[in-house]
């Protein structure tokens, strides 16, 4: 790793279990790239109650669904952790007994993150000064004691909300420069910075994404490309992914629709309120099988990790089972992932 002691890093590595320094995976899922292993986010599971996504903190169930469909880790959100929260290892050994990974945890705990009372609403710690410190400092403390231990090598991460009128420049720097010491202190752990740009963040629109990665170091911050997000943010996640190819931690599957291809500006929170933004993989907004042989002639080392909210009642994609068994068919069928049929009963 550059500007990064070597030796202390596989160090690190060796002490934490961490695999993606040492070769292809022993359950290499992928045709043609053995180092590519396949997982899923925890959004699936959940439901919505008033209009609005809740995540399951089943997971036991979540795991066990994971392992069955023949899926070679998971990463839980944090608000879905629950008493795992305070027990990692806990976590670690649910998931190891059933015979996957835990590959990280999206996002910072709301919990380990103070909020000033009567602020309203509450400032972005992620491209202001107040609260910058206490972000940090919360940020680094998660990669240490709940990352670390359990041998994540990375860590996707959002980044708040977005200004209304956009970030300037100088919301950018401030953000560039939270990330650079975020990741400079979490690397000691073994823990990569892994920010994924997100519609209505701060690093939404293409020219935020990279205005953001040419102000942050390498050796300290890396990348988690969403597919569906990129490419409602304006950009293609094809050419995002190949120009940022050396610092791509992970790669999160989800599709849009081709109408959202090349847009000027980004759909509305009230239009993803209306009608989901996202859907299965094949919906056409996103080119799957250039992104996976852009994936495969470089033989990327990380998770290729699906990722979509839990099926919406009358959404007409069914159940969560059912969300599932698509996703995995596309995989099988149009990307020759060996991925085992999904359970007949879904």
């Amino acid at each position: 790793m550059r500007g990064f002691n070597r030796r202390e890093f596989i160090a690190s590595a060796l002490a934490l279990g961490s695999s993606y320094l040492w070769g292809a995976s022993p359950k290499s899922l992928d045709p043609i790239d053995p180092y590519m292993r396949f997982g899923i986010t925890g959004a699936l599971w959940g439901d919505w109650p008033n209009g609005n996504l809740r995540m399951s903190t089943d997971m036991q169930q979540i795991v066990s669904d994971t392992a069955r469909f023949g899926l070679q880790g998971i990463e839980p959100y944090a608000r879905q952790l629950g008493d795992f929260e305070s027990r990692p290892l806990a976590l670690k050994q649910l998931c190891e007994a059933s015979g996957i990974s835990l590959i990280d945890v999206g996002d910072l705990p709301p919990s380990h993150l103070r909020t000033k009372a009567g602020s309203n609403p509450q400032p972005n710690p992620w491209i202001s000064a107040e609260g910058n410190a206490e972000l940090i400092t919360a940020m680094v403390n998660f990669a240490r004691d709940f990352l670390a231990p359990c041998g994540c090598d990375h860590w996707k991460t959002n980044m708040g909300s977005r200004p209304e009128a956009g970030p300037s420049d100088d919301q950018l720097k401030i953000l560039a420069n939270t990330l650079n010491e975020i990741g400079r202190q979490t690397m000691a752990f073994g823990v990569r910075l892994a920010p994924h740009p997100h519609i209505w963040g701060p690093m939404e629109r293409e020219r935020d994404m990279r205005k953001v990665m040419d102000l942050t170091d390498p050796k300290y911050v890396y990348l988690t490309a969403d597919t569906a997000h990129l490419t409602l943010g304006g950009g293609d996640a094809l050419h995002i992914i190949r120009d940022y190819f050396p610092r791509i931690a992970e790669v999160h599957l989800k599709d849009t629709y081709p109408r959202y291809r090349g847009n000027t500006a980004t759909p509305t929170q009230a239009e993803h309120a209306k009608a989901s933004l996202y859907h299965n993989l094949g919906a056409g907004g996103v080119d799957f099988p250039a992104i996976f042989k852009l994936l495969r002639d470089r033989k990327f080392k990380g998770w290729v990790v699906y990722d979509l909210d839990a099926p919406r009642p009358d959404d007409g994609t069914g159940s969560i089972d059912q969300n599932l068994a698509v996703n995995i068919n596309y995989l099988r069928n149009a990307l020759h992932v060996k991925l085992p049929p999904p359970p007949k009963h879904a």
